[in-house]
């Protein structure tokens, strides 16, 4: 039976986790990060990997950080066929990386060598891409750089967002893998080479890339709200109000009003000028200190003095 230490954190690991239980692997340990404070109430709460780890009854190790840690000296000490990694979170030492007879691989949720980083899938989305995908690749000392060992791609649709793609990559990263780490430990699969002339990078989505700048296209800002939806979210300021936008939709009209302005409000919505004379129609959004409204309910509440002419920024 393949011994593995598996590593992940967030819930798009732990239908990776479940398979490789499932189909017989010896899951000697789980590497995770720690259990950290969520919500308004800081609510100290472990990663979803750790739940799933505790479920099967495997070992769940947690450091903060991985290198030269008493933890990382148990994964050695376990002496694994293989480290199988999946959204870990952090860079494995070389030693780490050397340890396991077969080394370790990754589950990247991108189709290599596009979008290496933290964020493949929030990248996808935003820059307009019609399909994404997962490739299992063996891990290096550089980031996301080893050579591609398998990959399988998926469409992205006009209606997926980060929250139903992580669903669908995870999904599609435990059917690769399973279907992949039998002829891979086996030898019969010869890794190829990243083409580092095709390298873009993904990194984590930064505080100033959540605001929307309206002078890009409408299709351009659906396209970042998609891809920050449901975390961590783009947002507006209406004054000195900020609005989280949650979803809207790209309008055939077109308008010369300039890029913030609002422009037609019904009962329903209400729609900004973009640039290049393109129009978004705002149809769920989170203005300060309230929860998710559509658009309708909020032009029946707090945005019912919102009036055509005033400007988002």
């Amino acid at each position: 039976m393949t011994k593995l230490v598996f590593m992940g954190t967030p819930a798009f690991s732990v239908p990776i986790l479940d398979g490789l239980v499932e189909a017989g692997y010896e899951v000697l340990a789980v590497v995770t990060q720690p259990d950290r404070p969520v919500g308004r109430k800081r609510v100290l709460t472990p990663p979803p990997v750790k739940v799933g780890a505790l479920k099967h009854g495997i070992e769940v190790l947690q450091p903060e950080k991985i290198s030269g840690s008493a933890e990382m000296a148990r994964v050695i000490e376990l002496q694994p066929d293989v480290i199988v990694t999946a959204a870990f979170g952090q860079f494995l030492p070389e030693a780490l990386l050397k340890a396991p007879t077969h080394g370790a691989i990754n589950v990247h949720a991108s189709l290599l060598p596009k979008y290496r980083g933290g964020a493949p899938v929030h990248y996808a989305i935003i820059k307009g891409e019609q399909e994404t995908g997962v490739t299992i690749m063996e891990m290096v000392k550089k980031m996301d750089a080893g050579d591609i060992i398998r990959q399988a791609s998926l469409e992205i649709t006009e209606k997926d967002d980060v929250g139903t793609m992580f669903t669908k990559l995870s999904q599609l990263g435990k059917e690769l893998l399973l279907a992949t780490l039998p002829d891979y430990l086996a030898g019969k699969i010869t890794p190829v080479p990243q083409d580092e002339s095709q390298v873009t990078y993904s990194p984590n989505i930064s505080r100033e890339e959540e605001a929307v700048d309206w002078q890009k296209t409408a299709t351009e800002i659906n396209n970042q709200i998609r891809g920050m939806r449901p975390w961590p979210v783009a947002y507006t300021m209406f004054g000195e109000n900020r609005w989280k936008l949650f979803e809207a939709v790209v309008s055939e009209e077109e308008t010369t009003a300039e890029p913030g302005t609002i422009i037609k409000i019904t009962k329903q919505n209400f729609a900004i000028a973009c640039g290049k004379g393109t129009v978004l129609v705002i149809e769920r959004l989170q203005p300060a200190g309230k929860g998710q409204l559509s658009a309708a309910e909020f032009l029946n509440g707090v945005g019912q003095n919102l009036e055509i002419g005033q400007v988002v920024n």
